[in-house]
């Protein structure tokens, strides 16, 4: 578990300090963006074309369930990317391992923007698209962490919620990104739309490598490694201290996030199908809707980061969990609407509180739970495996919608299950961020203390 939190680490940083941490904002939020541009572009893919690229079939559900099935392989290789790279960043630090993930992510997406079609080679076309989404994965899988800690551990004590929600809002404007390119790739008729239309937003990962590289380059260790690396104390096995001494950490972290990533991957991806079919809306005004709802929901992250670095992190986890327990149920009801405004309204109270809330205060929390020798470790890991988990949602709410007959009760009693199972390990896991603000408060109202 993490030490308590030196009070040193409140003071005024110096002018050299200040410049660090301004570049290791800016790395945090910029360089996130564009690298997970790269990522929700084979989401949004995936839901609007890659089943008739790559699938072609004559039932339209068995291409959309084998394209949301290659999305989800991209999901079994992260835990693998984050073991390996989460390893290297407990190794040789946080910059080089951003630095991999960028030149991966983005060499990969380029990759899928040239390959050839079913129609054109066959099997071949979907098997090269699935190694290129493995890779994919692979990539993504170190950069969370590592975007994470680059922020927390640069950032003052009293602010380490509202740093860590950087990365987090990078996440958001990259599906923003990659959502809102694809709007007027959506409105080409489908013969340029499946020919070449569909290509370019991938090709477009070209520039996302260049620009994230020039912002990456110049970051500085961040640095509360550097401290380990000067005291000679960095874990030389990190994979096995974190499974020796972290097991608990991992498994909360594991069981917070999971109902917060399905949550998110309802509005980014399998929104994207269910309201067309279920509505009388078309894939532009949802696309829209999706981009909008992302990019307001980004300022619940910094809301929800405030009041955390206020009352502690528990309760503002406890209150997002809930809130999407209790949500389940509606937002299915209003994406039928044929309102544009109550659908949009379902989006962004999905995406900006039901799943934002908690994603918003993961990397404060999520550091906080993991001592300094292993945390780039220990975050990989735990992130990775539950999204790995969570991140079949756009497969399974489509088999589960079709189980139920096109009602979606058992979808909603997944969400009310892992929602439950957030509030539990949001109630087991430690506080130490909340626990040292009573201790402050504490020594003010009472003198002699």
């Amino acid at each position: 578990m993490a030490a308590v939190i030196p009070e040193s680490r409140l003071s005024p940083p110096r002018s050299d300090e200040q410049q660090t941490r301004q570049r290791a904002r800016a790395a945090s939020l910029v360089g996130s963006t564009l690298e997970w541009y790269d990522y929700f572009a084979f989401a949004t893919a995936s839901a609007l074309v890659f089943g008739d690229v790559f699938f072609p079939s004559s039932a339209r559900v068995t291409g959309l369930l084998q394209s949301f099935a290659v999305l989800g392989v991209g999901f079994v290789a992260r835990p693998f990317g984050g073991l390996v790279l989460g390893r290297l960043g407990d190794l040789v630090g946080r910059r080089r391992v951003l630095l991999i993930t960028l030149w991966t992510m983005g060499l990969a997406s380029t990759a899928i923007g040239l390959l050839p079609t079913a129609a054109q080679m066959g099997w071949v076309a979907p098997a090269l698209l699935v190694c290129l989404r493995l890779v994919q994965g692979f990539g993504v899988g170190g950069e969370w962490a590592g975007a994470a800690l680059v922020a927390v551990e640069n950032a003052p004590a009293d602010r380490r919620a509202r740093w860590g929600s950087l990365p987090q809002m990078g996440t958001a404007l990259g599906a923003v990104l990659a959502t809102a390119v694809f709007v007027p790739v959506a409105m080409l008729p489908d013969r340029e739309l499946q020919s070449w239309g569909w290509r370019l937003p991938f090709l477009l990962s070209a520039l996302v490598v260049a620009v994230g590289l020039w912002i990456r380059s110049g970051l500085i260790e961040a640095a509360d490694f550097t401290e380990l690396r000067r005291r000679g104390e960095i874990a030389q096995r990190p994979v096995q201290e974190t499974l020796r001494v972290d097991r608990v950490p991992v498994v909360l972290a594991i069981g917070l996030r999971l109902a917060e990533n399905m949550w998110g991957y309802l509005v980014l991806v399998f929104a994207l199908t269910y309201v067309p079919d279920a509505g009388h809306l078309g894939k532009d005004a949802v696309l829209t809707g999706v981009s909008v709802s992302i990019l307001l929901g980004a300022g619940c992250y910094w809301g929800a980061a405030c009041v955390a670095d206020r009352v502690g992190r528990r309760p503002v986890y406890v209150a997002g969990a809930a809130f999407g327990v209790c949500f389940a149920y509606p937002f299915f009801v209003m994406l039928r609407s044929d309102s544009l405004l109550v659908v949009w309204a379902a989006l962004l109270l999905g995406w900006g509180v039901a799943s934002g809330v908690n994603f918003a205060i993961e990397p404060s929390w999520f550091t906080e739970l993991f001592g300094r020798r292993t945390r780039c470790t220990g975050l990989s890991l735990a992130y990775n495996v539950a999204t790995m988990l969570s991140g079949v949602t756009p497969f399974l709410a489509t088999l589960l919608l079709e189980r139920g007959h096109g009602r979606p009760v058992l979808i909603v009693a997944l969400l009310v299950v892992l929602g439950s199972v957030a509030i539990g390990c949001a109630i087991l896991a430690p506080d130490p961020y909340g626990a040292h603000r009573s201790v402050r408060s504490a020594r003010r109202s009472l003198p002699g203390l």
